[in-house]
């Protein structure tokens, strides 16, 4: 599924009672806020057995667990990982120290996506505009999605992962097949055709350049180059937070299963 991308919906749900403190939703909309400052504002999108915890302001750090209280533990160990891939783009991030700097503002009704471990539900402000400053910022992030794939792929490059759920037991190899097969098929979404080469798959430069002309297409309502035939587009928000999260998951897997040298396929982490 995660290949082709999640079937997207939308739709906000009351709050579980589950004796937790009331979620603080309407006075925080519209959702992208002039600031970015503390608390870390956070989008649970909800099903039965799987919950993704979503920062609102951050696309791509969106982290998942068998319920709200695991997918916020996740979304705040996620945070240095979140602000080291940022590093490079100027972007400044200040993850949170704890589940104190988190702020939950909505609550969404999951999918079948959802329970099959992909967020696919858009936020109620995803298909607001992106006003100059905000594209600038938003493939930013992007880019670094993308440069921490490639910064992770090239470190554990030869090495093996341990096998396990996580990933399916994919190698290295045909993760990286996979994220790229899954950003062509994105792209698509964003309304533009992926770069074709004579001599086999474009290299991965063309297909990102790709990327972020159909995205500054879309933004500033111009025509997109190469365009698709796709009937129902993704907006450039969702794009970007999708797009940038499956970069980053694959990233932290490899990095998460990556074993050291001599350490047998079924080594426990931290091995």
């Amino acid at each position: 599924m995660r290949r082709g991308g999640p079937t997207v919906t939308s739709g906000t749900i009351a709050p579980a009672s589950t004796g937790r403190p009331a979620f603080a939703r309407a006075e925080h909309r519209p959702y992208h806020r002039g600031t970015m400052e503390p608390p870390l504002h956070v989008a649970l999108e909800v099903a039965r057995t799987r919950t993704f915890a979503v920062a609102v302001d951050w696309p791509g750090l969106t982290r998942g667990g068998r319920d709200e209280d695991a997918a916020l533990d996740a979304l705040v160990r996620a945070g240095p990982r979140y602000a080291a891939a940022l590093a490079v783009t100027g972007v400044p991030f200040q993850p949170p120290g704890d589940r104190g700097g988190l702020a939950v503002v909505d609550r969404l009704a999951g999918t079948a996506g959802t329970e099959f471990g992909a967020p696919s539900v858009h936020l109620p402000g995803d298909d607001e505009p992106l006003a100059a400053e905000e594209l600038e910022r938003h493939a930013a992030i992007l880019r670094a999605g993308w440069a921490a794939f490639e910064a992770v792929a090239a470190l554990y490059a030869g090495d093996e992962l341990r096998k396990g759920p996580r990933g399916g037991g994919r190698d290295l190899p045909k993760i990286a097949e996979h994220v790229r097969g899954a950003d062509e098929a994105y792209l698509v979404k964003l309304g533009s055709r992926p770069p074709k080469d004579p001599a086999g798959p474009a290299p991965l430069e063309e297909l990102h350049a790709a990327a972020l002309a159909a995205l500054q297409a879309r933004a500033l309502g111009l025509p997109v180059p190469n365009a698709s035939r796709a009937v129902s587009l993704w907006t450039p928000r969702w794009y970007v937070r999708y797009a940038t999260w499956h970069w980053l998951d694959h990233a932290w897997e490899i990095e998460d299963r990556a074993l050291p040298p001599g350490a047998p396929p079924g080594a426990p982490p931290g091995t």
